[in-house]
């Protein structure tokens, strides 16, 4: 009885364990951003700062899906904790409102 009790407190606390730590994407190196992201591992991680060295720092959360291998499921997992300036990662505005629902 005392390994199931054991067992089921370690699976509640298990999302817990998994949680990601809070991280500048800006200006985390790949180590920090692949131990603090869940499921960035240190390939992910390396494309993050290659990403940010070739074009600059990152908006918002929702721009690492600019990164091969990143996708909105990732970024949403990890949206608590990926900062930009400080900040937790928002969503994108809307670029058409942005720009005022302007057409090309």
């Amino acid at each position: 009885m005392k390994r199931l009790v054991i067992a089921l407190a370690g699976l509640l606390l298990s999302p817990l364990a998994l949680a990601s730590t809070p991280v500048n994407i800006n200006t985390a190196d790949a180590a920090t951003l692949a131990q603090s992201l869940d499921g960035v591992g240190m390939a992910k991680a390396q494309a993050i700062v290659a990403w940010r060295e070739a074009n600059g720092a990152f908006e918002s959360a929702d721009q690492l899906t600019e990164v091969k291998g990143i996708g909105a499921a990732l970024v949403d997992r990890n949206r608590e904790a990926i900062q930009v300036d400080g900040k937790p990662g928002k969503k994108a505005k809307n670029p058409r409102k942005a720009k005022g629902n302007e057409e090309d």
